[in-house]
């Protein structure tokens, strides 16, 4: 009986190795795609000789440390006075509405068109803001900025003509740049990540005609488009991804401008960016739920569907990498060494893995060449391990999302900090540590107990792959233990003092 469980087990193992074989090559192509293609740039489009109008929509919800910035950066966009109209989706329930209304008094005096819309419940939350905003948006293109982004004067200037270039052109995304990728370790791990998608993946998507997502914020929205699509939904935590894909199927394009950026606010405390990841997670399998057979029976070609579905389906791997842990210590414990499939499966898998280090340094190359580049790809190892860590939180997510049960919306806290000498610590919404740093800790031990199963019955070639969910669950209860002692520490040491110590972060 054993051995036919043992045999289940292993076809089990082999089939979940093979999917994430896949995804590890998808990144591989997307990065070879690139290369071939990022000469691939779109002519810069003429100036107009009338500006459309355009309606600034940036929705918030609890934003008190970031909400001034985010208005002063948007009351200095640079764009007739007469066509631009600012909108503040406001859902706070504490002091940020009051202090964005003040601010926008002040602004007001400028000469501005900007209001504050608030709501005193949420429903469909962002999605919902963004719906209830639009009969009373003027513009007849629509720029959404989250709370911790700081665009540059010139961004609309740069911007709009490339919607008013292409008529069928529904949406633009431009690439997120960082306010504070130098503050810790963790910011720096996260801006890695991010220009990976942004410099690498999401130009490919776009200049390959792949179906590609809009992220939410630093962009640009035909109206038209936004109604013939069936405008904002909530029914997914990632309206943005929704939309984006419901209007590239109803037939208008989407546009992507890696050579416009916008600056934004990287989390510095790991709970923070485990909400943000457990998000997206969570709100792109809704999406993939939503939108998986609407894109298989899509006109599209075989290859956009398939693209479309891996990028729907990529918080997947999360789950799938949890169960290959918790397969492989069994196998080796009560496989047959010398006949284990193990090594050829891990073999192909590490392979294959080399496609995502490979598009990060590729997207370091690209963007800072002759900025130190090489030193910035110097954090790669510890985000390989920081992906690994995170599997288990996104692993839940993952599970929320395919319940088909409502999710909240948790915002990403925000903390103002830009420097390394400012603190987040004190600051309201830091978040607490989680229950889950318990089931991680358990991962990292039973990964370490597989090290040593490996290593007492000669399988060295599975060590490597398991060092790294050590390390990686290693890190999440080490940093999160970390930064919750960080958490606590100023405020029985500071208690009553204006300014605190700077963070430790994990640096």
């Amino acid at each position: 009986m054993w051995r036919e469980s043992l045999l289940a087990l292993s076809w089990i193992h082999a089939l979940v190795a093979i999917i994430l074989a896949i995804y590890g090559a998808n990144t591989l192509l997307l990065t070879i795609l690139y290369l071939r293609r990022r000469r691939q740039t779109p002519p810069q489009p003429p100036q107009p000789a009338e500006w459309p109008a355009v309606t600034v929509q940036a929705p918030i919800f609890n934003e008190l440390h970031v909400v001034e910035r985010l208005i002063d950066a948007l009351a200095a966009l640079d764009y007739p006075a007469d066509r631009l109209q600012i909108q503040l989706l406001d859902d706070s329930t504490d002091e940020t509405t009051a202090l964005a209304a003040a601010c926008i008094e002040r602004t007001r005096a400028q000469g501005l068109s900007i209001e504050l819309l608030h709501r005193q419940e949420r429903p469909g939350f962002k999605a919902g803001a963004l719906a209830a905003a639009m009969p009373q948006a003027r513009g007849e293109i629509i720029a959404i900025f989250d709370a911790d982004f700081v665009p540059a004067p010139d961004f609309l200037r740069h911007t709009v003509p490339y919607l008013l270039a292409e008529p069928r052109a529904g949406f633009i995304q431009t690439r997120w740049s960082h306010l504070n990728a130098g503050y810790s370790l963790l910011t720096r791990m996260q801006a890695l990540a991010l220009d990976g998608h942004f410099a690498v993946e999401q130009t490919v998507r776009q200049r390959s005609g792949w179906l590609f997502g809009f992220n939410g914020t630093a962009g640009l929205w035909r109206r038209s488009c936004i109604d013939d699509a069936g405008g904002w939904q909530s029914d997914t935590l990632c309206e943005d991804l929704d939309l984006s894909y419901r209007a590239q199927l109803a037939g208008w394009r989407g546009l992507y401008l890696p050579n416009v950026d916008a600056p934004a606010e990287i989390p510095p405390q790991l709970a923070a960016l485990k909400r943000q990841q457990g998000r997206w997670a969570a709100g792109s399998i809704q999406a993939f739920r939503k939108l998986a057979l609407p894109v298989a029976r899509s006109p599209r070609p075989l290859s956009h569907k398939i693209e479309g579905w891996i990028h729907l389906g990529a918080y997947f791997c999360h789950p799938l990498m949890v169960l290959l842990l918790l397969l492989t210590l069994p196998l080796l414990w009560l496989g047959d060494p010398a006949a284990n499939p193990l090594r050829w499966l891990l073999t192909y898998l590490g392979i294959v893995s080399v496609g995502p280090p490979l598009l990060y340094a590729v997207s370091q190359w690209e963007l800072y060449r002759g900025q130190g580049w090489l030193r910035r790809l110097a954090v790669l190892p510890l985000l390989v391990l920081m992906g690994t860590g995170l599997a288990l939180s996104n692993s839940a997510a993952v599970f929320r999302g395919l319940s088909g049960r409502p999710i909240e919306f948790r915002r990403t806290p925000k903390f103002r900090v830009q420097d390394r000498r400012d603190p987040w610590q004190n600051k309201r919404y830091a978040l607490p540590l989680s229950w889950l740093v318990l089931g991680e800790a358990f991962l990292a031990g039973y990964a370490l107990l597989a090290v040593v199963v490996a290593l007492a019955r000669g399988q060295y070639y599975a060590a490597p792959f398991l060092l790294l969910y050590v390390g990686g669950f290693g890190m999440m209860v080490v940093v999160g233990l970390a930064q919750g002692w960080q958490r606590q520490r100023p405020r029985r040491r500071y208690r009553g003092q204006a300014h605190r110590p700077a963070p430790l972060g994990v640096d």
